[in-house]
């Protein structure tokens, strides 16, 4: 995998496709990157004390590396 941490990179495919961002972590054995602020999802977290609410957070998840490329 030639993409490591602190790389720049560009999305090639999928809904953020053309955006650039940083790569925070990479998963070599996975083949995946997580890119800073791209593929964003939703997830529900529950309450953690009683009477408190729950929420909905944005999440970045990984994406494949092919589906990355260097920035120059």
């Amino acid at each position: 995998m030639k993409i490591k941490k602190g790389d720049n990179v560009i999305v090639l495919t999928g809904k953020d496709k053309g955006k650039k961002g940083k790569v925070v972590r990479a998963f070599p054995k996975k083949g995946k990157v997580l890119v800073e602020g791209l593929n964003m999802a939703k997830r529900n977290q529950r309450p953690k004390k009683s009477g408190e609410k729950g929420q909905i957070m944005n999440i970045a998840m990984p994406i494949h590396v092919s589906n990355v490329k260097k920035a120059e």
